[in-house]
């Protein structure tokens, strides 16, 4: 079994990211494929695999100027290459992995971690929603180019994965894949993270600086509440996001893993503003034995525990819109439970998410449908 795996990109520390490894952890002699390769920028483990990238990697030095580029020199770069050599093609993707050359004959498993956000959905991206005019105008019609492109794409894989049942349903809907989808929750490392005795006093965000992301939301509430704010990451929305902070807020990035652990440890709750897919950084979170206070909505439904009765047998405390008012009443909330959450109980959970089981359930998904599709092939 000849097997190739595929990641959008390799330009940040994210969660796709991190699939992408556990994916190289089951399969550890398969390339990996990708549009642009940065060491510095993701995770050190990747300096260690076999790793292909496309000509955009001589342009794109960042990833937000990937991101930038993407439309058409993204679009054009991964369809460059060419995995028809392989029998088994194993894909990580939100957008551009799915669109490599393959072999007619191959076995392809795509783990979607959601549908092409900037084609299916434009208008959790600022530069989209602040457009106007003419420009609103070119934007719609790129849009229409990469839903089309999108679409087609999405038709070639035998199986899909999805990271949460909300996904699978998207799935469904946009690219109208008419079969079963499984879903497997993405991994969280807990071997990287620890449970501190003496937690500090600020609360946390770790998370891209982008529109949807709503990070924008907590620097608001933190600028009433005057709590002290940690905000680790970096993006398109950085300066912006910075310049409404008030002295209170602090920002991070380029932490090293170790860093990070000790920012996740330190911190009073972990804040999580946003509607996400799934969103690994809330269990990173709770690896090291801290409540989340998230939005509650999307992935953290199945990630998360919200105090309903008893605050030692729960992992956080749920909010109901996307409002400053909300976050707020959310944070108060948690100050009358913070004594009773259990850092014990919350780290086990996050150990149910472990990488370990992760690897062992995708190993076992590509072994079961490559025989299944030999046995197949030679009924054919």
């Amino acid at each position: 079994m000849e097997i190739a795996l595929v990641q959008d990109g390799l330009m940040c520390r994210a969660g796709a990211e991190q699939v992408a490894l556990c994916f190289h952890k089951a399969f550890p002699t398969a390339p990996i494929y990708t549009q642009c390769y940065q060491p510095k920028l993701t995770f050190s483990e990747f300096r260690d695999c076999d790793i292909r990238t496309t000509w955009l990697q001589y342009i794109a030095k960042t990833d937000d100027t990937m991101k930038n580029l993407f439309f058409p020199m993204g679009i054009w770069a991964m369809q460059a290459h060419d995995l028809t050599k392989f029998d088994v093609v194993l894909i990580s993707s939100t957008h551009c992995g799915k669109y490599i050359k393959l072999n007619p004959s191959a076995l392809v498993i795509n783990y979607c971690h959601t549908p092409f956000r900037l084609a299916w959905d434009p208008t959790s991206y600022a530069q989209y929603v602040r457009s106007t005019g003419f420009k609103r105008l070119i934007f719609d019609s790129a849009v229409k180019i990469m839903r089309s492109i999108d679409f087609k794409a999405a038709q070639r894989p035998d199986y899909y994965i999805a990271n949460t049942e909300e996904t699978a349903q998207r799935i469904n809907t946009f690219y109208q894949i008419n079969k079963p989808i499984e879903v497997i929750y993405p991994p969280v490392n807990t071997k990287k993270f620890y449970v501190s005795e003496k937690p500090k006093g600020y609360f946390l965000v770790v998370s891209r600086l982008e529109y949807y992301k709503k990070v924008d939301l907590v620097v608001e509430a933190f600028n009433q509440l005057g709590y002290p704010l940690v905000i680790v990451g970096k993006g398109v929305q950085a300066n912006e996001i910075k310049s409404r902070a008030n002295q209170n807020i602090i920002f991070m990035s380029g932490l090293s893993a170790q860093e990070l652990a000790d920012v996740y440890a330190g911190c009073r709750a972990f804040i999580f503003p946003q509607h996400e897919d799934y969103g690994i950084t809330p269990l990173e979170a709770n690896a090291a034995g801290r409540p989340v206070i998230a939005y509650g909505a999307g992935g953290v439904l199945a990630t998360q525990i919200p105090v309903r009765n008893d605050p030692s047998y729960s992992t956080g405390v749920f909010f109901s819109h996307q409002t400053v008012d909300d976050l707020i009443n959310a944070i108060k909330q948690y100050e009358v439970f913070e004594q009773y959450f259990n850092p014990s109980f919350i780290r086990k959970h996050a150990e149910t998410f472990d990488e370990e089981k992760f690897i062992s359930k995708i190993r076992t998904f590509v072994f079961e449908k490559y025989q299944q599709h030999l046995n197949i092939s030679v009924k054919n």
